[in-house]
């Protein structure tokens, strides 16, 4: 395993350089390096589930579905994240010919954990929110049932809140449907 340069402050290119070589994942926001922790059963469950609905609705189009281990960069001089989904149509531009870092993704899915909520929920919003290709930012909560679909409309984000899993998640911008039931299917008692 590599070692973090002893500095305060990585340039992106210095942060990406030494991520490439790691055995687990970081985030790069402003310089500054912050380790990402794993993920519970739930978690996974609902990432899982998530992706396999996605991509069987999207195979035959020109859409792509990621999930966990690519990377997305908001700005040249701001932030590499991990989401947990990533939705991106049409043709694919990545920072290098490395292809792990993709920079127009039209779905982001965040998969709400105690430690992460507040963050995903609010500054890690905000760096998603300088993709210009960004239509959809959704917020799974791990915990109970509860979806936040975050949807742009020119200059604006519009936000619907779900919490029965009667309720469908319709994504707009992929033509794509989810039924809450099928998220929670493995996480919540009597989901199926």
């Amino acid at each position: 395993m590599s070692t973090l340069p002893a500095q305060t402050y990585l340039t992106p290119g210095e942060y990406l350089a030494w991520e490439r070589k790691q055995s687990f994942k970081n985030e790069y926001h402003n310089g500054k390096i912050v380790a990402m922790s794993g993920a519970s059963r739930w978690h996974n469950r609902i990432t899982v589930d998530v992706t396999v609905q996605l991509s069987n609705q999207l195979m035959e189009g020109e859409c792509e579905v990621y999930a966990g281990d690519m990377r997305v960069r908001t700005d040249p001089t701001a932030s590499y994240l991990y989401p947990d989904v990533i939705v991106v149509c049409g043709e694919q531009r990545f920072e290098d010919d490395t292809f792990d870092t993709l920079l127009n993704p039209i779905v982001v899915i965040e998969v709400l954990s105690p430690s992460t909520a507040a963050y995903d929920c609010g500054e890690k919003f905000e760096y998603y929110k300088q993709l210009a290709s960004l239509q959809e930012y959704i917020l799974i909560s791990q915990d109970s049932v509860r979806v936040e679909h975050y949807c742009r409309r020119e200059t604006q984000w519009n936000r619907n809140t779900f919490q029965h899993l009667e309720d469908v998640l319709s994504l707009p911008s992929i033509e794509c449907e989810v039924p809450l039931r099928a998220i929670y299917r493995r996480v919540v008692r009597n989901a199926s």
